[in-house]
């Protein structure tokens, strides 16, 4: 039988997987607790569209409201239940899906942050998968309608990672990866931990400082200091990571131990580091619209995932006595901006950095 799959929070990235997943034929049901959001689904369909007019296409979806979740009960039960909300959100929507669950369903956390252990602590870690959107940046910009605003993968660098806590390649994350393989490049990988990990320094690079200063994603690395910051930023991710035991794999496009080395002042290695974000940044890989997750928050007055991110840094490091000052005062900076105590503009993190120990 086919898959019976769900979707909790269809916003930028469960929406846009959710909708593509759909008009590849199959059983796909989008749950968000948006009503303008829901209601425009179901009248119209999902509106999906990218860089190029390839990839505009308009989807007809299935669309419930939180409040209608428990008709659910009624059809035969989820085999995925792929969870894409905002961290804080994760353990109610994972007990909101928990109870519709097929005896062998798993849950899939296709989020920022890593939650695959808050999950694991409602339906168990035997039915808990991570799936990592690497290299999607996309917007949920107005009821309905999902802009990516990053180029689709290539061969290089696979943009979807799905993998089991354990690190072995089962059948159902051989099965996820054949499913997603259609939408763009995916790669199941031994090595999710690392994954996590790698994903959260890139985030903890952009997310935090657009959130921050109001840049979008491009700008983050074209105002010298700023760049400077997000490199610090990167640095401290890294050597965390390594302290906690994690085998990184590369963090965008730059290489681990190179992207520590420029944080710690290694002439070379910040050449290096800093021509590669300025490459990107001017590459025309990422549209102009294109900003980080944690600055769209800020930009609709909602709350950030700061705590799950920056933060989550933070207190691992803390954890093994291994300080991450540049993390700590961006979610300082962060939670000011968000209670409306500063603004959000490029000074807030420059004069951070300028009182950083080197």
């Amino acid at each position: 039988m086919p898959e019976r799959i769900a979707v909790v929070g269809a916003g930028a990235v469960g929406g846009y997987v959710g909708g593509h997943l759909t008009r590849l034929g199959h059983d796909v049901v989008l749950i968000d607790p948006w009503p303008e959001h829901v209601e425009a689904m179901r009248a119209q369909g999902l509106e999906l569209c990218g860089l190029t007019d390839e990839e505009r296409c308009t989807v007809p979806v299935r669309a419930l409201h939180l409040t209608e979740v428990q008709s659910l009960a009624k059809q035969a039960p989820i085999d995925i239940a792929f969870v894409s909300v905002k961290s804080y959100d994760t353990e109610w929507a994972t007990m909101l899906i928990r109870d519709y669950l097929a005896p062998d369903g798993c849950v899939v956390s296709l989020q920022n942050c890593i939650n695959e252990e808050r999950i694991a602590g409602i339906v168990g870690w035997g039915r808990t998968v991570g799936m990592i959107a690497a290299l999607l940046a996309a917007d949920l910009y107005a009821p309905r309608r999902i802009r990516r605003t990053a180029a689709k993968g290539g061969g290089d660098h696979a943009v979807f990672r799905i993998g089991e806590v354990h690190g072995r390649i089962t059948r159902r994350v051989a099965r996820l990866a054949e499913m997603i393989a259609p939408i763009d490049t995916v790669k199941a990988t031994t090595n999710l931990w690392g994954e996590r990990w790698s994903k959260l320094c890139v985030n903890g690079m952009r997310n935090g400082i657009s959130a921050a200063t109001g840049l979008s994603g491009n700008d983050l690395a074209r105002v010298d200091p700023v760049r400077r910051f997000s490199i610090r930023l990167g640095g401290e991710a890294v050597r965390v990571g390594q302290a906690l035991g994690y085998a990184l794999e590369p963090i965008g496009n730059l290489d681990p131990e190179h992207l520590a080395r420029a944080a710690e002042g290694d002439p070379e290695a910040l050449e290096e580091v800093e021509a590669r974000l300025l490459a990107v940044s001017n590459s025309g890989v990422r549209s102009h619209l294109q900003r980080p997750s944690m600055g769209q928050d800020m930009r609709k007055g909602r709350r950030t995932e700061i705590d799950f991110l920056n933060g989550f840094i933070v207190d691992k490091g803390r954890g093994i006595g291994r300080a991450a000052p540049a993390h700590a005062a961006l979610v300082d900076i962060v939670k000011r901006v968000e209670r409306g105590q500063i603004p959000a503009r490029p000074e807030n993190v420059i004069d951070a950095a300028a009182g950083l120990p080197r």
